[in-house]
C-alpha cells in the first residue's frame, strides 16, 4: 500500500508545482478543512462511543441493584417461612410436652389413688 501511495503524492506533488499560488493556497485550505472536519467527526464519535459506554454502565449498575434487591426480597422471605415453621415446631413440641406432662401427672394420681385404696 505504502508503494501504490508514493507515486501518488509525487504527482500530487509535480501537479501542485505546475499550478499557481493560488491554486497552491485553495489546495492548502481544501486540506486544513478536510482535517479539521475529520478531527471533528472523530471528537463526535469519541464523545458518542462515551456516551454508549456511560449508558450501558449506569443500565448494568441499576439491573445489578434490582438483582441485589430481589435476592435480599427472597431472603428475607425465606427468613421469614424459617422463622414461621420453626415456631410452628416449637408449638407442636410445647404442645406434646403439656400433653405428656398432663398424662404423666394423670398416671401419678391415679397410682396415688390406687396405693390409699
Amino acid at each position: 500500500m505504502k508503494i501504490v501511495l508514493l507515486p501518488a503524492i509525487a504527482a500530487a506533488a509535480l501537479a501542485l508545482a505546475g499550478c499557481s499560488q493560488n491554486a497552491r493556497n485553495q489546495s492548502a485550505e481544501a486540506g486544513n478543512a478536510i482535517a479539521a472536519d475529520t478531527s471533528a467527526t472523530t471528537e463526535n464519535a469519541v464523545d458518542d462511543v462515551d456516551a454508549a459506554t456511560d449508558r450501558s454502565l449506569d443500565r448494568a449498575g441499576a439491573a445489578m441493584d434490582n438483582a441485589g434487591d430481589r435476592a435480599a426480597t427472597g431472603a428475607d422471605r425465606a427468613g421469614d417461612s424459617i422463622g414461621n415453621g420453626a415456631d410452628r415446631a416449637g408449638a407442636a413440641i410445647s404442645n406434646g410436652a403439656d400433653r405428656a406432662a398432663d398424662a404423666t401427672g394423670k398416671a401419678l394420681q391415679n397410682a396415688g389413688n390406687a396405693i390409699r385404696d
